[in-house]
């Protein structure tokens, strides 16, 4: 499993908190993570508008298999990635969150809250948080006698956003701001996860095309 990571502006500063939990865990399993948004506060400059065009770009693109986000509160992450199609992302403010978003969503994001209750233990509190989101096989349903009817609506759940984003996933992006994607595409850890991991030919050439303008 391939892991990026993508903090925006407000909580720049932790990044080096957050990366240090998530590869104690991910590297502990062979999991490669790709530290593609602010590694600080000086660093290419992103929103959480940004994170969701990012996430997209490298999750369609099979770049990588899950992204791990946030913000302030991590509500405008998850909906910032939520919008678009291909990304399922939950919202994660402790362990139990997170597992029980892997085994009953099996989706492929998380947004984190990283000032909303970052305090004394904060970094424990994310470690196990990966620790819960990584082990283990996902979807099997909580509680077991679940598992039927969890994997059923996980999955009709991405047939009917499927359905409401009739448009081809590429469409969807010229349709919005070229500086907008431009900005959220032009960070070089980004470019460099994409380009070398991204096994979709179109999408690089559309991205390519952006930076090229």
């Amino acid at each position: 499993m391939k892991i990026a990571l993508m903090m925006e502006n407000s909580q720049a500063a932790k990044n080096p908190i957050i990366l240090k939990e998530l590869k104690a865990v991910a590297d502990a399993k062979g999991y490669p993570v790709f530290n593609v948004g602010m590694s600080d506060e000086n660093d290419h400059h992103l929103t959480y508008i940004h994170l969701g065009i990012m996430a997209s770009i490298l999750l369609n693109s099979k770049a990588v298999d899950f992204v791990v986000t946030g913000c302030g509160t991590g509500q405008g992450a998850m909906m910032s990635l939520n919008l678009h199609p291909g990304v399922v992302c939950g919202y994660c403010l402790d362990p139990t969150d997170a597992f029980l978003f892997a085994q009953i969503n099996n989706g492929n994001a998380l947004a984190l809250a990283f000032a909303k209750g970052f305090g004394w233990g904060a970094e424990l509190n994310v470690r196990y948080m990966f620790e819960k989101a990584f082990t283990g096989v996902k979807g099997e349903g909580y509680p077991l006698d679940r598992k039927e009817p969890q994997v059923r609506n996980a999955g009709l759940l991405n047939q009917v956003k499927a359905a409401v984003l009739k448009e081809h996933y590429l469409d969807g992006l010229r349709a919005i701001d070229p500086e907008l994607i431009k900005t959220a595409v032009s960070g070089e850890r980004f470019q460099q996860c994409l380009f070398e991991h991204g096994q979709d030919k179109e999408i690089e050439a559309f991205v390519r095309d952006i930076l090229n303008r």
